[in-house]
């Protein structure tokens, strides 16, 4: 197992040494450029982070406002159910009133003919 453990060290330190050497080539083929772009890179990263932050505030506001408005017109279209069933049943109510029962008025008319012939 220590022999295993070795090799794997020594890998590590290969890999570590290989990209030690890799960024010291990096550095003399780009030089300042490469420092250049790094900086670029940390500026529009973190003007990424602050515009998300500002779309996710956004998105609130306009959920919540969405919500609102939503609560609203469930209100509204309550309200205005609940008129519609109140006419409806006024002049449901005023028919019934208007109606005229045809037993009651053939019983009328009946005690009428009866007396009429009195």
């Amino acid at each position: 197992m220590a022999n295993t453990d070795q090799i794997k060290e020594d890998n590590m330190q290969a890999s570590s040494e290989a990209t030690s050497k890799i960024d010291a080539i990096k550095q003399l083929i780009f030089g300042e450029n490469m420092q250049a772009y790094d900086s670029e890179f940390e500026t529009l990263k973190k003007d990424i982070l602050t515009k998300k932050k500002e779309l996710e505030v956004l998105m609130d506001e306009v959920k919540s406002e969405l919500l609102q408005n939503i609560d609203n017109l469930s209100t509204d279209i309550n309200i205005r159910i609940t008129e519609l069933e109140n006419n409806l049943e006024d002049k449901i109510d005023d028919l019934n009133e208007k109606k005229v029962d045809r037993k009651l008025l053939g019983e009328l008319f009946t005690k009428l003919g009866e007396k009429i012939s009195q």
